[in-house]
């Protein structure tokens, strides 16, 4: 699963949320305003059967909070990955454990 705020996606799938996600998981996400990174990673996987590729870049924290630090979030959060799970049918997300890193930090040339 990849966090939203440091996703990359082809425009594709944009496409593919507003007009093809399950109408009742876009409504949630609306309704609840979180789990919208959780909706898309569950909507590529459920496309291309493909797990998310991690790549590894400098990140630069600017320390603000957001809702990740109100009381409950991990329990709404673990509700929204079993509900996205029933409207689906399945559990649609590939675990992987590749990384791309930039070869020339890791090789010798």
């Amino acid at each position: 699963m990849v966090l939203s705020k440091a996703a990359f996606f082809h425009k594709k799938y944009f496409s593919l949320y507003t007009n093809e996600m399950p109408s009742s998981i876009r409504e949630f996400v609306t309704k609840n305003r979180n789990c919208e990174d959780i909706a898309m990673s569950f909507l590529v996987a459920n496309a291309t059967g493909a797990p998310p590729l991690w790549v590894k870049g400098k990140i630069y924290e600017i320390g603000s909070t957001g809702i990740s630090s109100l009381g409950g979030h991990s329990e709404r959060r673990s509700d929204c990955v079993n509900i996205f799970t029933s409207v689906y049918g399945r559990m649609p997300l590939v675990y992987t454990s590749v990384k791309a890193v930039d070869s020339r930090n890791v090789w010798f040339w």
